[in-house]
């Protein structure tokens, strides 16, 4: 498998466990995980550190066209840097994931961060997850999954990660969250979350993480 370029798209909904199984399937093949959803909350986090509004797209067009981001993978992990600081773990809270869905409706934003993922895909063998993976930045890829749960489960996915990572939350909030960027998300004029035409669609509602990613291995198999 590693003598042959693959790439993987990974797309969906917010909290369908895209990110965890896409690294653990980059583990199997022994392949890197581009997480994008990081590189739009890294923008985000950005943004609100200079008190440039999601909503504003002029403001954001112009963080877009100087801002310096760069992707590093330590051990596998990636690490995310702008501007020269490193804030993967800084990233990861409910506000920063809501205010990234704002601003990457922004064309600037979209443009610049679609550029640099396509880049890095061509290097190396490479799985990418987020929203618009196989419709936009990879539409050649050698598969593409949309992977998918209930709002509910998605929301209960969310509820306990935040508990494990020490932070206060509310289940009635996070789901309201969900639920809200899924419209967000799906209704945003550019580069709206759909699945590709030829993505096969992937509910894990009912599936472990385990049997997740055995079922988008069994589905790379089947095309290489």
């Amino acid at each position: 498998m590693n003598d042959k370029h693959i790439t993987i798209a990974i797309d969906g909904p917010g909290g369908a466990g895209k990110s965890t199984v896409a690294d653990a399937v980059a583990e199997k093949l022994g392949i890197l995980h581009l997480d994008t959803g990081a590189m739009y909350r890294a923008f985000a986090f950005q943004a609100l550190s200079e008190g440039i509004s999601p909503d504003d797209e002029q403001g954001l067009s112009e963080l877009a066209g100087r801002i310096e981001m760069d992707i590093a993978f330590e051990n596998g992990a990636q690490r995310t840097i702008v501007n020269g600081k490193d804030v993967s773990d800084s990233i990861r809270t409910p506000e920063i994931s809501f205010a990234a869905s704002t601003c990457s409706k922004a064309g600037a934003v979209r443009r610049r961060m679609v550029g640099m993922q396509q880049a890095l895909a061509k290097t190396r063998s490479m799985i990418l997850d987020g929203r618009d993976i196989g419709t936009k930045v990879l539409t050649g890829a050698t598969l593409k999954v949309y992977l998918t749960a209930t709002p509910e489960e998605r929301a209960k996915r969310r509820y306990e990660q935040l508990l494990q990572n020490g932070q206060k939350a509310d289940y009635r909030n996070v789901l309201a969250d969900v639920v809200a960027r899924d419209h967000q998300d799906s209704t945003r004029a550019i580069d709206p979350l759909r699945p590709a035409e030829d993505a096969v669609i992937v509910d894990s509602t009912d599936f472990t993480q385990a049997q997740t990613v055995q079922a988008v291995l069994k589905l790379l198999e089947a095309r290489v």
